[in-house]
């Protein structure tokens, strides 16, 4: 079949592609995340087996499975890089400053009181539901108690970092650390969802 497609034939080009469809499953199970879309991951990985069994020289001493996954990892990373460079320099969840509890203030938490329009109302309406409905899977059990708590949360008691460090029996500032880790790991979910 290699040698065939090769030589042109399409249909052998074809079947080499269709029987190494499993790896283009497998290798996407390391990228794959709760909010990206599995499809995508195909797609893209399909495209680097049919570049592999394209490219591929049998000459070299190396398996086409082997090669076609190099081919198939550097795709889906070509994909990532792409989707990092169209995302802002600046983000509006970058801290500006702090506030009298010593913790980071962002520009969105001083913008949201402005009015928004719908097309932001609607994109704040899917963080939220994408937060809800993956937080469990994100976080552990201390993390995910400090955010509830944190931001009142599933009606949730609005607390300091004060209160809840007494509530847990363990200092502020690891409170603040632990909101923080939680905080970033939400974040990067919302990116893995194209939600910012």
């Amino acid at each position: 079949m290699i040698q065939r497609s090769r030589a042109g034939d399409i249909d052998a080009r074809n079947i080499l592609v269709e029987k190494n469809m499993r790896l283009v499953a497998y290798m996407i199970k390391k990228y794959a995340s709760g909010c990206r879309d599995s499809e995508d991951l195909i797609s893209v990985g399909t495209i680097g087996l049919i570049k592999a069994v394209n490219t591929f020289n049998p000459e070299k001493n190396i398996r086409l499975a082997t090669y076609a996954a190099k081919c198939i990892d550097n795709e889906l990373l070509m994909m990532f890089r792409a989707d990092k460079k169209k995302q802002m320099e600046f983000s509006i969840y970058d801290p500006i400053g702090s506030d009298k509890e010593g913790n980071e203030i962002s520009f969105i938490e001083i913008a949201s009181d402005e009015a928004k329009d719908d097309v932001e109302e609607y994109m704040q309406k899917e963080r939220i539901r994408c937060i809800k409905e993956n937080m469990e899977n994100v976080l552990n059990k201390r993390e995910i108690y400090i955010i509830k708590s944190r931001f009142g949360l599933d009606n949730a008691k609005e607390m300091t970092q004060n209160e809840i460090a007494l509530r847990l029996n363990i200092s502020r500032s690891y409170v603040s650390r632990i909101e923080r880790k939680a905080l970033d790991k939400l974040l990067n979910l919302l990116k893995d969802n194209k939600l910012l």
